[in-house]
């Protein structure tokens, strides 16, 4: 029961699976959290393998399929991991979605889904998340930004401002919640190598590559070591923070 309770959204790939693995590496119990309403069947499979990968390395984990772009899928995933384990020590809002299209072009479709799944999903979680963090006087709140949301994009009008609006929202619940007890810090990551950027023709690489003093791509577990840090109880005079993953390449 004394185990730290960690929350990974959107964490069946990329990203959230890394982190949701370093994290259980950590010490931390990790409720891994999947929906894809296309296809929800390969996102669970996607999701045991995490759960796989974990239990193989002697951790704790628990999967749970839920929507929190909406408040009840939020709500329902909070429940699930405190009726698992009975807290929530940890929460890492890394559900995410894109959808690039010019502004011109872009279907209120295409905005609601972008904001909803990547900054709706985090207010909802957050929320939920709190009121237990609150009992304990201790909690982290760790939301997964990008460098887009601090620089913006072209054909990224949609998924730059949910991403900034994850700043804006980081910078409140610090303040709000701080005093006690509770931390919140936004990560940004640059170009992650992805299954998007595995795709990208040589020339289109290669250009990005020109941008990244590093001269490579960030991988997800370079994000997720960070994300383990702010975590973690040493990092608990860290709050309010945006720090970039990137190479180098907007500072």
């Amino acid at each position: 029961m004394n185990q730290p309770t960690a929350l990974v959204t959107g964490a069946s790939r990329g990203i959230g699976r890394a982190v949701a693995i370093q994290l259980a590496k950590d010490g931390f119990q990790v409720a891994i959290n999947y929906y894809n309403k296309h296809d929800e069947e390969f996102n669970k499979e996607q999701a045991l393998e995490v759960l796989k990968e974990i239990e193989a390395g002697g951790g704790t984990g628990i999967i749970v399929g839920a929507d929190v772009s909406s408040s009840e899928g939020a709500s329902e995933l909070i429940e699930k991991a405190v009726e698992a384990w009975g807290r929530i020590d940890a929460l890492v809002n890394n559900a995410g979605i894109n959808k690039d299209q010019l502004t011109i072009r872009m279907t209120d479709a295409q905005w609601h889904d972008v904001i909803d799944t990547n900054l709706s999903s985090a207010f909802y979680c957050s929320r939920a998340a709190l009121k237990y963090m609150m009992k304990k006087r201790r909690g982290r709140i760790i939301n997964i930004s990008s460098v887009v949301g601090i620089a913006g994009n072209a054909g990224q009008v949609h998924y730059s401002a949910s991403k900034a609006g994850l700043l804006g929202l980081t910078f409140s619940l610090a303040k709000e919640y701080g005093p006690r007890g509770i931390t919140t810090n936004a990560v940004a990551p640059g170009f992650i190598t992805s299954d998007m950027t595995r795709q990208l023709p040589p020339e289109a690489s290669a250009k990005i590559l020109e941008q990244i003093p590093a001269g490579r791509l960030g991988t997800p577990e370079d994000v997720a070591c960070l994300v383990a840090f702010l975590a973690s109880p040493v990092a608990a005079y860290i709050n309010g923070q945006v720090i970039r993953v990137d190479g180098g390449m907007s500072f």
